[in-house]
C-alpha cells in the first residue's frame, strides 16, 4: 500500500503577515480616536498621505523587482509603516514632509535591503529620523491639546487641512497660540535654563504623569499593546524590558535628584515610550529571534532612550534607540542562540 506524503510544512501556521498587520491596526484604533479627540484630525490626514505614498512606492518597487503585487502589496506591512510614521509626526506636518518620510521608509529602509523580512532597520523609525534631522523646525510645531486652547483660537477641520496642504496656518491665527513644545521638549529646555522639575510641572501643559492629552494617548496605546499580547501577536519580553529599564533608570535618578530628573511615570507616559514598547520595538523582522535576546534588545532601547532624553540633544530618544539596537541585533542573536536539543 502506498501512502502519499505532502511536502512540508504539514501544519498551517497560526499567524500570517496579513493577520498580524491587521491586528496591529485594530490595536491602534482606540489611541487614534483619543489622539483625534485631543489634537484634531491632523493625524488622520497624515495617515492617509503616508499610506498613499507608501502603497504607491511599494507597488512600483514590487513591479520593478518582478514580485507579486497581490501577495506583497496587500499584506499590510506598508500600511503599518505609514501609520506608525504618522503617529510620530505633529498633526500639522506639511504633506510633502510626510510624503518624503513615507517614501524614504519604503524605498531605502525596506526595499533597498530586499523587502519585508530582510530590512535590518525599522522602516518607520528610519523615515522619522530622516525627517527629524532634515526638518527640525516643522517637527517641533505640535498642537496644544484642545482643553488648553481658547475656543476662539481652536483650529477647525478645514484650518488643519489647509495647514497640512499649504504649510501655513490662516493669517488670523497666531502660531504660538495653538502650537508649542511637547512635555519632553519643555522639560529639556527648562532644565537648560536652570529651572527645576517642580517649577516646570507648574505649567498647565502637565497632567498627572506626562502632558495633558499625551498621557491618555499613552494609556490607550498600552491597552492596545496588551490586547496584542493577549492575541499572541507580540510577546511580553520587549515591552517589559524596555519600559522596565526606562522606569528603573528614571526612578534611580529621580530619587537621587528629583529637581533635575523627571519621575518614572513622566518618562513612561511621555513621548514615544508606549508606542515604541508595544508597536515599534516588537517588530519581529528587525528584532532578535530568541526570548533572551528580546530582553537584552528591549533593555538596550530603554537604556538609550533614557540617555538621549537626559543628556542628548533631542527631547525623545525612542527612534534613535530603536535604530541603534536594530544594528546590534545580529550580535545579540549570535550570543543568545538557543541551545540545540540534546546538547
Amino acid at each position: 500500500m502506498e501512502f502519499k506524503t505532502a511536502a512540508a510544512p504539514h501544519s498551517k501556521p497560526v499567524n500570517t503577515v496579513g493577520r498580524v498587520m491587521r491586528e496591529v491596526l485594530y490595536a491602534l484604533i482606540p489611541a487614534t480616536l483619543v489622539y483625534v479627540w485631543y489634537f484634531g484630525i491632523g493625524l488622520l490626514a497624515n495617515m492617509l498621505i503616508a499610506t498613499a505614498v507608501a502603497l504607491s512606492f511599494e507597488a512600483m518597487l514590487l513591479a520593478a523587482r518582478d514580485k507579486s503585487l497581490e501577495k506583497y502589496l496587500l499584506d499590510g506591512s506598508a500600511v503599518i509603516t505609514a501609520v506608525l510614521l504618522a503617529f510620530c509626526l505633529p498633526p500639522l506636518t506639511p504633506w510633502w514632509i510626510t510624503a518624503i518620510g513615507s517614501a524614504f521608509a519604503i524605498v531605502f529602509a525596506k526595499h533597498l535591503y530586499g523587502g519585508l523580512g530582510y530590512n535590518p532597520f525599522n522602516p518607520a523609525m528610519a523615515g522619522y529620523v530622516v525627517l527629524l534631522i532634515c526638518f527640525p523646525v516643522e517637527l517641533t510645531q505640535w498642537l496644544r491639546p484642545e482643553m488648553l486652547v481658547e475656543d476662539s483660537l481652536r483650529l477647525g477641520m478645514l484650518d488643519q487641512l489647509g495647514a497640512i496642504l499649504t504649510g501655513h496656518l490662516p493669517a488670523s491665527v497666531n502660531v504660538d497660540a495653538v502650537t508649542g513644545a511637547t512635555p519632553l521638549d519643555l522639560v529639556k529646555t527648562a532644565l537648560a535654563q536652570n529651572q527645576t522639575i517642580p517649577e516646570v510641572r507648574a505649567n498647565i501643559l502637565f497632567g498627572d504623569f506626562g502632558g495633558k492629552g499625551w498621557e491618555w494617548i499613552g494609556n490607550w496605546i498600552a491597552i492596545g499593546g496588551l490586547w496584542l499580547l493577549w492575541r499572541g501577536v507580540i510577546r511580553w519580553h520587549v515591552p517589559v524590558a524596555l519600559l522596565g529599564t526606562l522606569g528603573v533608570l528614571a526612578t534611580c535618578f529621580y530619587l537621587l535628584d528629583p529637581g533635575s530628573h523627571g519621575s518614572p511615570g513622566f518618562h513612561i507616559f511621555s513621548g514615544g515610550a508606549m508606542l515604541g514598547a508595544f508597536f515599534i520595538a516588537t517588530d519581529p523582522v528587525t528584532g532578535p529571534a530568541s526570548n533572551r535576546g528580546r530582553l537584552i534588545y528591549g533593555a538596550g532601547i530603554g537604556l538609550f532612550t533614557f540617555i538621549i532624553r537626559t543628556w542628548g540633544g533631542y527631547p525623545d530618544g525612542i527612534a534613535f534607540a530603536v535604530l541603534l539596537m536594530n544594528a546590534a541585533v545580529p550580535l545579540i542573536d549570535r550570543y543568545t542562540k538557543p541551545r540545540a536539543y540534546g546538547h
